[in-house]
């Protein structure tokens, strides 16, 4: 359906990031489904089955969640998916809530509860889901091709695991130097 780019962040996520990148590599996303797409909400992709119950990390087993107050899930966020704490393997999704999502009324519950002022202010403006930050590893954003993944996030889906109806493929991951010029130019 198009290209998404992503800037990934190793120096605060780093198994997160050695585990897709290395992934990517071998090639062990291509041609691997988006098995659960749930529209305003996010697009969740890396389980070789398609099922949604597949996949493990390059280590064989899960590993550690990496939470960072650094990171957050705004729209666009490229996080691990996971069965609970520490449960990370290969799937990810991308978060693709629209960007008024975070209302005045839940920016007022999160500043009731403690959240940091800056961070209410870029839910606010970015959109994205708080309540899965520290649940689910931030490990990347996507700086390039949100319009592919509303696209993605759009598509018809049948069943209580909001499979599509017609296969969404990524058909590969590439990984190469991020580029701030060249970012900055693409998200426009």
């Amino acid at each position: 359906m198009g290209t998404i780019r992503a800037v990934l962040f190793p120096s605060i996520a780093p198994r997160a990031v050695e585990n897709f990148v290395t992934h990517a590599q071998d090639g062990y996303y291509d041609g691997v489904t988006f098995h659960r797409v749930v529209k305003d909400f996010v697009i969740q992709g890396g389980d070789p089955t398609g099922t949604g119950m597949g996949g493990e990390s390059i280590w064989g087993d899960p590993f550690a969640d990496e939470f960072s107050d650094a990171l957050h899930n705004y729209t666009g966020a490229l996080s691990m998916a996971n069965s609970g704490e520490n449960t990370n393997g290969s799937q990810f999704f991308i978060v693709a809530t629209p960007a008024d999502s975070v209302s005045a009324k839940l920016g007022g519950q999160m500043e009731e509860a403690g959240w940091r002022s800056e961070v209410i202010s870029a839910y606010q403006q970015a959109g994205g889901v708080p309540y899965l930050d520290h649940k689910h590893t931030v490990f990347g954003q996507v700086y390039s091709g949100m319009d592919v993944v509303e696209k993605i996030a759009g598509v018809d889906v049948e069943g209580e695991n909001d499979k599509p109806k017609k296969d969404v493929v990524i058909n590969s991951v590439t990984i190469s130097t991020y580029d701030e010029a060249a970012a900055s130019s693409a998200a426009g």
